[in-house]
């Protein structure tokens, strides 16, 4: 929790929205050709009900909206556009499950399907509720401005791990099958300082204490224009006698989705963001309590918490002025 200056309410809002999907297939009129397959899908099992599936985004995916992920014939994930990854729940123990991922584009056109790709469950260890050991003596090496190369030590359990999962920041960005202990993560920003760890999982889900931190550096130099939310506004309004600012902005094109925010008010950090389903798509708005008194100045900036746990460059300052 932040400490909020007077007069704003100090509290870290959650707010659950839910975009909805409107489109529909592409006209014989439409211009321009549906979205290619997307290349580099693979399918972990994650525990006995669950598989991780991950791809690479599709050429010019700025025009993606959506990635549809299918278990055989039957749809069974829908993300946005931003994001390519995505955890397959509800799944069945000992079970052969094939994936794929089609692209659709802002239009509605739907891509053909990716390569097949399988994952098997593992057997649910009845009444396990042992977590795996935290993964030993965890290391790191920088191969290059966007990504890092990571090693640990394989994790003890009594009934056998079945994935390690890689966070950063505490957000979850890679995961590896339960017989691997390296892996290779892209994706990331020049000039940047990270700290990974590796926790194990098991078969029947329990997740191990976190690894020891592994901070690594990446060379090169990022100035965080390219990462700020775009398109940012501010403006005030007057409600029951109280008087509110009014946010709106872009988010930054990212390779993954954005679900947290954080807004600095007059210098300091007040208030963070976060939501609990979907992320809207498109420009997103946002609104916070400024007090009583017209004529008070403010200056308002926002940034986004990027898809590989780091913040995020600031949005140009705006200032606003509470009136009567």
């Amino acid at each position: 929790m932040r400490r909020v200056p007077w007069p704003l309410v100090p509290v870290c809002w959650v707010l659950l929205l839910v975009a909805a999907c409107g489109w529909g297939g592409a006209g014989e009129g439409d211009e321009g050709r549906a979205p290619g397959a997307p290349a580099g899908v693979t399918a972990q099992a994650g525990s006995a009900t669950s598989v991780h599936v991950m791809w690479d985004a599709v050429p010019d995916s700025t025009r993606i909206r959506v990635y549809e992920v299918y278990r055989g014939t039957t749809k069974a994930e829908e993300v946005p556009g931003s994001q390519h990854m995505v955890d397959v729940t509800r799944l069945r123990p000992s079970t052969l499950y094939s994936f794929t991922v089609r692209a659709r584009d802002a239009e509605g056109r739907l891509g053909p399907p990716s390569r097949a790709v399988r994952a098997r469950t593992p057997a649910l260890a009845a009444a396990d509720r042992s977590a795996p050991a935290r993964p030993a003596d965890p290391a790191g090496r920088v191969l290059g401005a966007r990504e890092v190369q990571l090693s640990w030590g394989a994790s003890r359990d009594d009934r056998g791990v079945v994935s390690y999962e890689i966070r950063q920041g505490g957000t979850e960005i890679h995961s590896v099958g339960g017989d691997q202990t390296a892996a290779v993560v892209t994706g990331l920003r020049p000039g940047t300082a990270y700290v990974f760890t590796v926790r194990a999982r098991d078969a029947a889900g329990n997740l191990s204490p976190a690894s020891a931190p592994v901070r690594l550096t990446t060379p090169g130099a990022d100035d965080g224009r390219d990462t700020a939310p775009t398109g940012f506004t501010a403006h005030t309004h007057r409600s029951g006698g109280a008087y509110y600012i009014d946010l709106a902005w872009d988010p930054p094109r990212t390779d993954g989705v954005i679900t947290e925010y954080q807004i600095r008010l007059d210098g300091t950090a007040t208030t963070s963001l976060v939501w609990g389903g979907t992320p809207p798509r498109g420009r997103s708005a946002y609104s916070f309590y400024a007090g009583r008194t017209a004529g008070e100045h403010h200056r308002v900036r926002l940034r986004a918490r990027l898809p590989d746990g780091t913040w995020g460059g600031w949005t140009p300052q705006r200032a606003v002025t509470t009136a009567g």
